[in-house]
């Protein structure tokens, strides 16, 4: 539920910014119309080509494409916007969850190691518990079971690293899918785009370049954005994998490590 809760923050914080960056880009838009009004007025003649000058310059990349968003219909635009909030909302809680997840196993091993020669395993089951992270997790697990011998306790280890994968993993399917969705959705719009246009010039009675070139522009502007959506989340989606295969190379390194420091001190009890 808390997971939950996060997600719905963190997109209706994405969505929310998105809104005010088109608001505030038209209190610019305004401003700029109502200047260029004044300027007019005082130097017709003189003015307007320095007037279209300046108003070319202002027209940002944001500018552009709040234009664009909305001549690509915003029946189809809209789901494409929602797919992007959609899937980076779970790419930046995947992202924080790892970053929580990721810690010093070298230094864990150095603590464990170190309360097990001096005290012994509840001394290193305490260091476990006082750890943040899936290693920390899978070490107090094998030494849980330590008193049912070495085998048991690299069965117990294995079986519990692969539910952390499984935890480490989640939600990365539902990031494919957007992934696969955001173009689809923008081809759906293309090929109903076009529909509509072959139906104003069977209305139109005749083949024009204007009907014919508005309604193809508008039909290919949501396949550019669902494609630009697919891209963006294709990035997020690779550098998770790649902290996800990062931290299951540590675990099993570091369990390696864990089962030979409990061979050596059991070897020497």
């Amino acid at each position: 539920m808390k997971k939950l809760i996060a997600l719905m923050t963190i997109a209706g914080m994405l969505t929310l910014g998105f809104t005010n960056m088109v608001v505030a880009q038209e209190g610019i838009d305004t401003a700029t119309a109502t200047t260029a009004t004044t300027a007019t007025a005082e130097a017709a003649v003189v003015a307007t080509p320095t007037l279209e000058a300046d108003l070319a310059e202002s027209q940002g990349f944001q500018q552009v494409l709040k234009e664009q968003f909305i001549a690509g219909d915003w029946r189809f635009m809209g789901l494409v916007l929602i797919t992007l909030v959609l899937g980076l909302a779970m790419s930046i809680e995947r992202i924080i969850y790892l970053n929580l997840a990721t810690t010093n196993n070298q230094k864990l091993l150095n603590q464990v190691e170190s309360a097990l020669e001096t005290v012994g395993i509840d001394a290193a089951i305490d260091v476990c518990k006082n750890t943040k992270g899936p290693v920390a997790s899978i070490f107090y697990q094998g030494l849980d079971r330590y008193s049912e011998g070495i085998e048991i306790v690299e069965k117990s280890i294995v079986s519990y690293g692969s539910v952390l994968m499984g935890r480490l993993e989640k939600g990365l399917s539902w990031i494919a899918l957007f992934i696969a969705i955001a173009p689809m959705l923008g081809f759906m719009g293309t090929v109903i785009g076009m529909i509509v246009a072959f139906e104003a010039i069977e209305a139109a009675g005749d083949i024009s370049a204007n009907i014919v070139a508005g309604g193809m522009k508008v039909a290919l502007l949501t396949t550019v954005f669902g494609l630009i959506v697919a891209v963006i989340l294709q990035i997020f989606y690779n550098y998770l994998l790649s902290k996800v295969d990062g931290l299951v190379n540590d675990m099993e390194d570091s369990t390696i490590t864990f089962i030979d420091i409990l061979t050596k001190f059991k070897s020497k009890n």
